[in-house]
């Protein structure tokens, strides 16, 4: 059978914890929400990873559509990412030795409400994050010998208008420093989703802002991954 003849699920529908994230790991998109962000205390660049997460309710699937209800959120933002599964249990886990509990990798979006992610609630961040199917993964995990980081890009595109470009390069915190801090004192499981951040070009950085309405298109494109495609409905 064709894979364009069959339904795909996210790789990990019911994930068996929140979706752990990565706050501001790209240096231009730090930068680029100074203006608008509820906590403007926070003016100088972190000197360790910032960790958020998402609740498991928000995972949707590659194609699926985006729940819309202006009554709850007229701001719904992209943040294409790049999204690591981990393969074994770990805690207090070296730089060294990081990469060896990573399973593999999948394209994510982290689907944001501006408007209560930074305002409603005073700046933090979980329920923002956490509205239902505001999490799309996949279309697959690949394993991690199959992905060579050095060469991956993270892009989103909305109506086939691209918004956000860049690679892996260009992450602050590479992936071997977020797994040994945030496993510092917290074990991490097989199937737990690290989502490693957004770069810039997301919406409520532009000027004037730009969110997303039903009927509007929303492609994650992690190359030498996969594209979710998903409508905003």
């Amino acid at each position: 059978m064709n894979v364009n003849q069959v339904i795909l699920l996210s790789p990990i529908p019911k994930p068996q914890a929140n979706i752990y994230c990565v706050g501001w790991n790209y240096l231009d998109h730090f930068e680029e929400g100074l203006k608008h962000r509820a906590d403007t205390a926070v003016k100088e660049y972190p000197k360790v990873p910032v960790f958020f997460s998402k609740g498991t309710q928000t995972m949707n699937g590659p194609f699926d559509n985006i729940p819309y209800d202006a009554g709850v959120s007229s701001m719904i933002d992209w943040e294409a990412e790049l999204a690591v599964v981990i393969g074994k249990k770990g805690k207090n886990i070296s730089e060294e030795n990081a990469m060896d509990y990573v399973f593999g990798y999948s394209a994510y979006n982290d689907t944001t409400a501006r408007d209560i992610q930074q305002k409603r609630h005073s700046g933090q961040w979980l329920k923002g994050k956490s509205l239902d199917g505001h999490g799309p993964m996949g279309p697959w995990v690949v394993t991690a010998g199959g992905v060579n980081l050095e060469d991956t890009r993270i892009i989103c595109r909305v109506n086939g208008v691209e918004k956000q470009n860049a690679s892996y390069k260009q992450m602050y915190f590479k992936i071997p420093v977020i797994i040994s801090e945030l496993s510092r004192g917290l074990t991490l499981l097989p199937g737990d989703i690290i989502a490693t951040g957004t770069p810039s070009g997301v919406g409520a950085g532009r000027t004037p802002q730009e969110f997303m309405k039903p009927g509007d298109i929303m492609e994650t494109n992690i190359t030498g991954i996969g594209i979710l495609r998903n409508k905003i409905t």
